[in-house]
């Protein structure tokens, strides 16, 4: 009769579930919005996959071939509106999905951001906003300021609204509420109006009055 072999914590622990280019990029990207950019690295993303960071480079040669698939995976999510739409609503459209990315990938985005969107997905997506621009009658030299004037806005407004002015650094010798009111009271009426729920309000008059001044509905 055959001799059973002996039972080992190796035997009884469960087979390692295989990498994969998905199963990278989800636990790199879950990983950089829970602990942030600044601890990110493949050794840790290792860890967390329960492998050696050698092995990872098998699948992507470095940590930022992992930040550009991040990038494209992210930008690839966003869904072009149909061409039957006025050029005016699809641009709507297209801004209102790139700021929901940007607060649904809030700690990838702060790089993401200032980081070239020079992908094939990453022009798709610029090329679908140019053309929403062209679509309006915008010559070349116009659509490619408006593309440019839109690009400020819609990124200086959503990094603000992640970790913007409020979230930064602070004088030594803050004036106080009461001074403010006092002595600055317009600052201190305008203030209620720059908290988060009045971010949309604010963000759609600024789309509003960009659009307008390029003449596009």
């Amino acid at each position: 009769m055959p001799r059973k072999k002996p039972i080992t914590e190796e035997s009884q622990s469960p087979a390692r579930e295989p990498l994969t280019h998905e199963r990278i990029e989800t636990e790199a990207l879950r990983l950089i919005e829970q602990e942030g950019l600044e601890g990110f690295s493949t050794r840790r993303l290792g860890t967390a996959l329960g492998c050696e960071a050698m092995s990872i480079y098998n699948y992507f040669p470095s940590k930022a071939h992992i930040l550009d698939a991040l990038v494209d995976r992210v930008l690839s999510t966003v869904q072009f509106p149909s061409r039957d739409e006025t050029a005016g609503a699809r641009l709507r459209e297209l801004v209102a999905q790139w700021r929901q990315l940007a607060r649904q990938h809030a700690r990838l985005y702060t790089w993401l951001a200032l980081h070239r969107w020079n992908s094939r997905t990453g022009v798709a997506f610029l090329g679908e906003i140019l053309d929403c621009f062209v679509a309006a009658g915008l010559d070349d030299e116009a659509a490619a300021r408006g593309f440019r004037v839109l690009g400020y806005y819609v990124l200086g407004a959503t990094l603000d609204e992640i970790n913007g002015y409020a979230e930064g650094t602070s004088s030594l010798s803050p004036i106080t509420d009461e001074e403010l009111a006092e002595d600055f009271p317009l600052v201190s009426r305008a203030g209620e109006y720059f908290q988060p729920e009045h971010f949309d309000r604010t963000f759609e008059l600024g789309l509003d009055v960009l659009l307008a001044g390029l003449g596009i509905r």
